[in-house]
């Protein structure tokens, strides 16, 4: 009898044992659960942290693309304009040409109208001399004419 209760109490044991196993190995698999689960919600943040920053990123590259065909207007622009100061320059230039010849013959003119101003004032005192000696000769029968009438 004593093997009898000797061998029910290790099968007892055995069973408590086995059954303390069980339990632990059933604990470990909550653990472990929970842990996935606290890993799947970690990595539902890192992807929601992750589509942020792509978003992010996708509207800097937007902007980046906006400021880079301001970048193109703008050289289009520098270089229209570059053409038209050419253009404009040239034009200067042109004018120079047309302004120096201008200036030289505003000269000539002003010398030419002093020398003019000159000979018109010696030929009014011409004339005058030329009249006075016409009309000299003449005076004393032009008063004698207007003593008669």
């Amino acid at each position: 009898m004593n093997d009898l209760i000797s061998s029910s109490f290790r099968k007892y044991m055995d069973l408590k044992q086995q059954a303390y196993m069980d339990n632990q190995e059933a604990i470990t698999e909550t653990v472990n659960l929970d842990k996935f689960f606290e890993d799947v919600e970690n990595l539902r943040v890192n992807i929601s942290e992750i589509q942020e920053r792509h978003d992010a990123v996708k509207e800097i590259e937007k902007n980046l693309l906006k400021l880079h065909q301001i970048f193109l207007d703008m050289a289009a622009l520098v270089k229209a304009q570059g053409h038209q100061l050419n253009d404009i320059k040239s034009n200067v230039s042109h004018a120079c040409s047309f302004v120096r010849p201008g200036t030289e013959q505003l000269q000539e003119a002003r010398e030419q109208q002093k020398s003019s101003r000159k000979w018109t004032c010696y030929a009014i005192i011409a004339a005058i001399i030329l009249i006075i000696v016409i009309l000299l000769p003449l005076l004393p029968t032009i008063i004698t004419l207007l003593k008669h009438k």
